[in-house]
């Protein structure tokens, strides 16, 4: 079955939707970032980017650790 959804948010992989929503989570709470479930329209746009530039570098770390043989 194809996948229609043409946004920019698509997930490469659907199931792992909710385990990227709880990293989100866990890395805005990290950060210090006030991340809720629901509308985020009182953060700043370098609150919210600084969340997804920490989910890409500690992804990039655990992926770098798995090919190291960690």
């Amino acid at each position: 079955m194809a996948n229609t959804n043409t946004g920019s948010n698509r997930m490469e992989v659907p199931q792992a939707k909710d385990a990227m929503k709880k990293f989100k989570m866990e890395v805005a709470s990290e950060i210090g970032v006030n991340l809720k479930d629901g509308y985020n329209g009182d953060l700043t746009s370098a609150q919210t980017g600084s969340v997804g530039g920490e989910m890409v570098r500690q992804m990039i770390k655990r992926q770098e650790e798995q090919m190291a043989g960690k």
